[in-house]
Formats: C-alpha cells, structure tokens, sequence
C-alpha cells in the first residue's frame, strides 16, 4: 500500500489558483483628493419611478407566492404511513426511556441528599 501512495504525484499545472476579483468595478484611487459625492435629488429618479410602476402589485406577489409554493411543496419527498408510525414508535420509546432515567437519577439524589441532612444534623 505504501508503493501506491509513492507513485501518487500532484503537479504545480493543477494547482491554478483564480485570482481574487472584486465583483464591482471599484476605480482605484492613487491619492490626493477623495471622490466627490454626488448629491441626490429630492425627486426620485425617473428609472425608479418606471421600476415602481412595473412592479407587480400585491395580489400578483401574493399568487406567485402561492404558485410557487404548491410547485415547491409538490417536490417534497413525503414519508410513507410506515415510516411515520415507526419514527412515532421510536420517538415515544426514548422518551419513555429518558422519563424513567431521570426519575430515577432524581430519586437517587433525593435520597442522598436526605441522608446527608441526616447525618449533618438538619
């Protein structure tokens, strides 16, 4: 087995890294002056006054809500009657299981407790 591993070479042509780019053209500044702000207008600008009036209104977002919710709901895998009723089955037998663990380890310190009161005095 060792051989093997010897004989496994990786070469540097693989290891080609992307260069990290930013997503948004940022102009680089070389110094001097920062850039100027520019000042916003009070009136909105008319390319969002146009996405405004395209938007679609609430009754049109609230049905593709709703489309796009039965489409998703349609892919889901649904579990079968069997195995619900043996997760159910499962489910119930832990905590069963758990509630008579922690009774008893409560009882236990109870009674501990009690006979360290009693040995103490109280």
């Amino acid at each position: 087995m060792a051989e093997k591993l010897d004989d496994i070479t990786v070469s540097e042509e693989e290891r080609e890294f992307e260069a990290e780019t930013p997503s948004v053209d940022v102009p680089e500044v070389t110094g001097g002056e920062p850039p100027k702000k520019e000042k916003r207008s009070a009136a909105p600008s008319t390319a969002r006054a146009k996405q405004r009036a395209a938007a679609p209104g609430f009754f049109a977002r609230t049905g593709q809500f709703i489309r796009d919710t039965r489409a998703e709901m349609r892919r889901v895998s649904w579990p079968t009657a069997n195995e619900v009723k043996n997760t159910t089955i499962i489910t119930l037998i832990a905590v069963i299981f758990f509630a008579v663990y922690l009774f008893g380890i409560d009882r236990v310190w109870a009674f501990l407790i009690d006979r360290l009161r009693g040995w103490l005095g109280g």
